[in-house]
This record gives C-alpha cells, structure tokens and sequence, in this order.
C-alpha cells in the first residue's frame, strides 16, 4: 500500500495530473469542491493512471482542503510516483 501527498486545484479547464511542486502532485480537476465531488474526480483521475479501481484509492487526510493524502491499495509509493509523472 502507497500513500501520495497531492494538491488539489478544483473547477480547473480539465482534469489532468499537471507535475510535482516540492514534493506534492499537484492535480487538476473539473469539478467544483462541493459535496465531495472534487475528491471523487480526483480518485478516480489516480486511479485510472495507476491502473487499479477508484476503490482502492482513499483519502486519509485533507477531506476538505486542498492538500490531501491519498493511501493506494495494491501500489507501493516507488511505484505510485512512477505510474504519476509528468509527461506519461
């Protein structure tokens, strides 16, 4: 199980991983930041790049802000940081 720091930027033109900033993913996402829906688009944007079902993506903390951390089920965090980086 993996875990990834990420920076959410809600209502954003599309939803796209946009690169790492000290560390942090950063992640845009279409959706506004009401009634979790930012957090769902974000599940499931990391979840397709890293190849397992929105299920096993879990926010563990920063459910409402902007910076969260997100514990993935079935990835270790080598392989989280490969699957995440820019430019695939």
């Amino acid at each position: 199980m993996g875990r990834i720091a990420v920076r959410v930027q809600p209502r954003a033109s599309r939803d796209e991983i946009a690169g790492e900033r000290e560390g942090v993913l950063a992640v845009r996402v279409k959706a506004p930041p009401v009634d979790g829906r930012a957090n769902e688009a974000v599940r499931r944007l990391v979840a397709k790049r890293v190849g397992v079902p929105p299920s096993r993506v879990r926010v563990v903390r920063g459910e409402s802000a902007r910076d969260k951390l997100l514990e993935i089920e079935g990835r270790d965090s080598d392989e989280l940081r490969r699957a995440l980086a820019p430019g695939d």
